[in-house]
């Protein structure tokens, strides 16, 4: 299980104006999956994009977002899987949280079977859950004068996706549609994925915050497209469990954060349960 704790990485990715957009990215040692988070700083308050997976990390983040001297409007939420709410409970509680009625259902009703799912996990763990309350609807809203453009995306490295986009800065949040620089979390919508991310890799954007690992350009996103086209060739080929991690590992040693592989690889090939 993810237990070893370290220094995250904060970093200013962007300066635009009265835009400043912070990136936060948890450890990528031991069996840590470098959860990345984001703060877009306006003139007058903040925008977070997700909350961080485990109790140190989500603390810290509160702490860095706090540290900029301005109120937290909202925090969206990219989608279900709990490395990206569990730190709500921990840290944000007193947050709004928006999130797609998809993301907010599954989080009211399995909510606590994923808590009781990550026991092992012991103080690093959450207080308590938090269902977010305000539903994000796939169109423009303007907040503190910085356009936001949200989507729906489906079937990709999850069933529903949030995706936030900044058309006037070119900076797309991909969170977990994009991994820079670690090894991916494998689903069986490959060849979906592999349409959304060739989608990026046309559009205006030229910044990508990712849901794990380090900012990212075009570069990374046609990186994935080929991470995703080898996976499909492995599973065509008959390739599954350990001899499809150990394929994936030789093709990407430089990827890191190998954890990911023990956590998606039960439900990729078996039947556990996706919480």
């Amino acid at each position: 299980m993810l237990t070893q704790v370290s220094d995250p990485v904060r970093m200013v990715v962007r300066t635009a104006g009265d835009v400043r957009l912070h990136t936060f990215v948890s450890s990528f040692t031991g069996t840590n999956i470098a959860n990345a988070t984001h703060i877009v700083e306006s003139r007058n308050c903040l925008v977070l994009v997700d909350g961080q997976f485990l109790a140190p990390y989500a603390t810290a983040f509160r702490a860095y977002a706090d540290g900029l001297g301005k109120p937290i409007d909202r925090l969206y939420l990219s989608h279900r899987h709990p490395d990206h709410w569990f730190g709500l409970g921990t840290a944000f509680d007193d947050v709004p949280v928006h999130a797609l009625a998809e993301t907010a259902d599954f989080i009211r009703d399995h909510g606590e079977d994923s808590l009781a799912d990550h026991w092992k996990l012991g103080d690093l763990l959450p207080s308590r859950i938090v269902v977010p309350k305000e539903i994000a609807a796939p169109g423009e809203q303007v907040v503190d004068g910085v356009t936001y453009l949200l989507d729906r995306v489906t079937e990709t490295e999850v069933d529903f996706h949030l995706t936030v986009k900044l058309p006037e800065l070119g900076v797309c949040f991909a969170q977990d549609l994009l991994y820079s620089g670690t090894h991916l979390y494998l689903t069986q919508h490959l060849e979906h994925w592999t349409r959304v991310l060739e989608e990026l890799l046309v559009s205006d954007y030229d910044l990508f915050l990712p849901g794990h690992g380090l900012p990212a350009d075009k570069n990374e996103v046609a990186r994935n497209i080929e991470y995703l086209a080898a996976a499909r060739q492995a599973i065509s080929d008959g390739l599954t469990g350990d001899a499809f991690k150990e394929f994936l590992l030789r093709r990407y040693p430089e990827r890191r954060c190998p954890g990911i592989f023990d956590i998606y690889l039960p439900r990729l090939f078996g039947d556990s349960r996706d919480y």
